[in-house]
């Protein structure tokens, strides 16, 4: 296979991996960094009311379709009430009930809310419905039809025809028309909202009422109300105005509370009552809240990930998925810089002992064991025992000596040695197997080269592998891995020098000293001479 193969497939592999990630961060928000917090609103609506009778029934209506935003969570508060959530085409909402009240009621709804990654939030879709128009006497009916008409001279579509009407209906002089139909309407600004649709439904365009509650970004709690925006369509889409400037669109900051034509609070009777909304702005885990959001507006991103596995198993990829950038540290400690080890990946598999005894206090278990270890196999070896039962011996008696450490620092009140247990007691027993073979074959001094350079690299991947920047990187972006499967490959063609090799024969670099002619090519070059 040819290097160009090779560097367009790492190539496409890493670009694919950094798509994904960027994809994550950006469109689906998943953190870069562990500690990262992000903003969510607690929003509260208080239900007051003194009960005319004693049975009672309250409805009210229910955020469903929030563009620009996610509800988290949920949680109704109604002290022996009953309690039923009904689902509406243009919406849902609560039914508390209650046999017998007596005395003042407060009724709670709250609700977390986040923003969510939509960058155009699409606005509830219904069906354009023209309502009846209201049937006004005179002089209501006149006052409404020449104002109408000066509408229609100022519009040229329907969202200019519904923005012109605003402007009049809200105008600080009105017209004695608008003055008028005050009168029938009243001065708030849902009633003004609400006769809007009315008059817009003479003139058979479809309108309704929605009611917003402004999420702001100021860091403060505070009483809050809903305000009306009308939907108008224009024959191909619904546009939301705003009643106050007559401007175009939805704010950023404005949640959806209700689309729906019903009132918003209603109970049996007409009692009244009154509805307070309270808004709390705070941080929250920025990992918990996309989970959650997930969920949310799409299950399967978060059932087909790491995400959905139990928290023991997560707990459990959080270590395995770090073992590959450990293995990374070792390929370019020996491919590049010439670090000697014994085997490829044993300091791996030390590094992830030391992260239950520490770095120091790991450094020390491991010389103890692996220095007590090399004295008995060199004993064993005058037994003249062959590899299996002498491997077998040496691992009885590390776990024996791992014991008596574990029951030595029990007694000091030393909690370190009591994770002596936890290395890996197979590559414990090989270690010290193959370093007495070293000492053997190659010497005392490659022999310990080879178990400091085991110690450098699994102390460097302990360091790197215990990151916890890193390993929320890793694990809330596997795709990482990729980018480091895809410069393995790159590095498996390299045959050039290691570091190491380079202050070895940093003597060749040198300029070469002159050659001395040897005395009988002097002799005879001077005869020729003479």
């Amino acid at each position: 296979m040819s290097k160009r193969h090779l560097y367009l497939l790492a190539l496409a592999i890493i670009a694919a991996a950094l798509s994904a990630m960027y994809y994550k961060w950006k469109v689906l928000e998943f953190p870069l960094q562990p500690d990262t917090q992000v903003r969510v609103w607690t929003v509260q609506a208080h239900v007051e009311f003194q009960p005319r009778r004693s049975a009672n029934a309250v409805t009210l209506q229910l955020p469903d379709k929030t563009p620009g935003w996610t509800v988290l969570n949920e949680r109704f508060v109604a002290r022996n009430y009953s309690k039923n959530e009904i689902p509406q085409p243009e919406g849902r909402e609560v039914q508390w009930a209650i046999r017998r009240a007596v005395g003042e009621q407060d009724l709670y709804y709250r609700a977390t809310v986040v923003r969510s990654d939509e960058r155009e939030p699409a606005m509830p879709d219904f069906e354009p419905v023209i309502p009846s128009p209201p049937e006004l006497e005179e002089p209501y009916a006149t006052a409404a039809d020449t104002l109408l008409a000066q509408v229609r001279e100022g519009s040229v579509n329907n969202i200019t025809y519904t923005r012109e009407l605003l402007r009049r209906l809200g105008a600080a002089n009105p017209s004695d028309e608008v003055t008028l139909l005050a009168e029938r309407y009243g001065a708030d600004e849902s009633a003004r909202a609400a006769f809007a649709v009315q008059l817009l439904a003479r003139r058979s365009i479809p309108a309704r009422v929605i009611h917003g509650l402004r999420l702001t970004d100021e860091p403060r709690e505070g009483e809050g109300r809903l305000q009306p925006w009308l939907m108008v369509h224009d024959g191909l889409a619904w546009s939301v105005i705003d009643p106050r400037t007559t401007a175009e669109g939805l704010p950023a900051d404005v949640m959806v509370w209700s689309a729906s034509e019903r009132p918003v609070l209603s109970l049996e009777g007409d009692t009244p009552a009154t509805l307070n909304f309270t808004i709390g702005r705070n941080l929250a885990d920025a990992m918990a809240t996309v989970e959650r959001r997930l969920e949310v507006e799409d299950a399967s991103l978060v059932h087909y990930s790491l995400l959905s596995l139990p928290l023991q198993a997560q707990d459990t990829y959080r270590i395995l998925l770090m073992v590959p950038i450990g293995a990374f540290i070792m390929l370019l400690l020996r491919n590049l810089v010439g670090v000697k080890t014994y085997g490829t990946f044993m300091p791996v598999l030390i590094a992830l002992a030391f992260r239950e005894t520490a770095l120091v206090a790991g450094i020390a278990l491991f010389v103890v064991v692996v220095g007590f270890g090399l004295l008995v196999r060199f004993y064993l070896e005058r037994l003249r025992l062959l590899l299996v039962p002498r491997l077998t011996a040496i691992l009885i008696l590390v776990v024996l000596l791992m014991a008596a450490v574990s029951v030595l620092s029990n007694r000091l009140g030393l909690e370190v040695g009591l994770s002596v247990a936890l290395f890996p007691m197979v590559i414990m027993a090989m270690t010290i197997e193959r370093m007495s073979v070293a000492w053997d074959e190659r010497g005392a001094g490659t022999a310990i080269r080879e178990g400091v350079g085991t110690l450098i690299v699994a102390a460097l991947a302990y360091v790197v592998m215990t990151w916890p920047a890193l390993e929320h990187l890793v694990f809330v972006y596997p795709e990482t891995l990729l980018v480091l499967f895809a410069m393995a490959l790159l590095l498996g063609r390299y045959s050039g020098y290691r570091l190491n090799e380079l202050l070895r024969f940093r003597a060749l670099a040198r300029d070469p000293d002159p050659i001395v002619p040897p005395p009988a090519a002097k002799a005879a070059d001077d005869g020729a001479k003479a």
